[in-house]
């Protein structure tokens, strides 16, 4: 009797063995699929990240172009050009020739 015992322990535990080695199995699976979906996110984030950040760059950039358009709208030589474009003024002295046809 004791053969019997000693032999159903040993595919006892053999089973045993074998049901924990494909547990451990599924694990590495799992986490190794886990962290493959990780990596893609973090790579996609970091794509994103750079997209970003140039287009954050291309807004500084306008920003400064409108503040640079703001301060020479409130110039005199804005001034000027407008007056001369939209009212027709010229300075004194100066000779204004017109095309035949234009108003």
């Amino acid at each position: 009797m004791a053969v019997k015992t000693r032999s159903r322990r040993r595919q006892q535990n053999g089973i045993n063995l074998i049901l924990s080695v494909l547990v451990v199995l599924i694990l590495l699976a799992v986490i190794g699929v886990s962290g493959f979906s990780l990596y893609r996110k973090l790579q996609a984030g970091e794509a994103r990240k750079v997209e970003l950040q140039e287009e954050i760059a291309a807004e500084e950039r306008r920003a400064e172009e409108i503040e640079e358009y703001r301060e020479y709208t409130q110039s005199d030589e804005f001034v000027r050009e407008i007056a001369r474009q939209k009212l027709g003024l010229v300075y004194e002295g100066e000779v204004v020739f017109k095309e035949e046809g234009s108003q």
